[in-house]
């Protein structure tokens, strides 16, 4: 069944208004009408299963008949920070993070990132960046929509992550070394509704610089298992290894 996010402001009641895009797939792509029936996520992250009243004047109305039991995010807050990379990698890293789980999904402005993105360019691919996710979520059947947030300078980033229970940063230097800390060390000692923050790097990798300054603001550096992967990949293989241990395995 199809899922779409209404904002707060669209809900009245045990009715809603759908407009803009969902509007448009919902007519025009989907073919619905009176009768049908459609998932509802409300920004509280509770999901309703609805029926369309009606389709008039650009808007469509929908009316609550039950709401759900659906859970579907992660039992820990995980937030990536991902090194500008180049193309479009950014966002691939933005989609596939999204369906793996991730709550928070920032970009920033590392030593070795190739491209360089000021304000005005960021300001114009914000609103790309957020349909992606929304999207995204959408597809993934996710009770939330993740935030996105870029281009940070390094120092911001830095700030940003003090308020987090964990911090890692995935380093090349620890995979070519079989004793160093692995990710998965750490997570019997991750509990319920702890929040992660966990920092990758852009195609070249950390300076060492940058590697420094992660570890005296209190970032572990962890090995991704023994093979180098690429920056588009690195998110990838965190999201997949924390939901796997805390959602699967538990």
């Amino acid at each position: 069944m199809q899922r779409y996010f209404i904002e707060e402001g669209n809900w009245h009641g045990d009715q809603l208004v759908i407009t803009g895009d969902d509007f448009h797939h919902i007519v025009n792509v989907m073919r619905m009408d009176a009768g049908e029936e459609i998932l509802c996520n409300h920004p509280n992250g509770n999901v309703a299963h609805c029926t369309i009243l009606n389709v008039e004047d650009g808007q469509v109305t929908a009316e609550v008949a039950e709401w759900l039991d659906s859970k579907t995010e992660s039992p820990i807050s995980v937030t990536i920070a991902q090194g500008l990379p180049k193309g479009d990698k950014w966002e691939f890293i933005l989609q596939k993070s999204t369906e793996l789980g991730a709550s928070r999904i920032i970009t920033y402005q590392a030593e070795r990132s190739v491209v360089k993105w000021d304000a005005k360019k960021v300001n114009k691919k914000i609103g790309r960046w957020e349909k992606i996710v929304k999207e995204a979520s959408e597809q993934a059947h996710r009770n939330q929509i993740p935030s996105v947030d870029g281009v940070l300078s390094f120092s911001a980033l830095l700030e940003e992550s003090q308020t987090y229970d964990w911090k890692f940063f995935a380093y090349e230097e620890e995979a070519r070394d079989q004793k160093s800390n692995k990710l998965h060390d750490y997570f019997s000692q991750i509990r319920e509704g702890d929040r992660v923050f966990f920092c990758i790097g852009p195609e070249g990798g950390f300076s060492e610089k940058e590697a420094g300054q992660l570890k005296a603001a209190s970032f572990h550096p962890v090995r991704l298992g023994p093979r180098i992967l690429r920056t588009e990949t690195a998110p990838l293989y965190v999201l997949s290894s924390l939901s796997y241990y805390f959602e699967e395995m538990r």
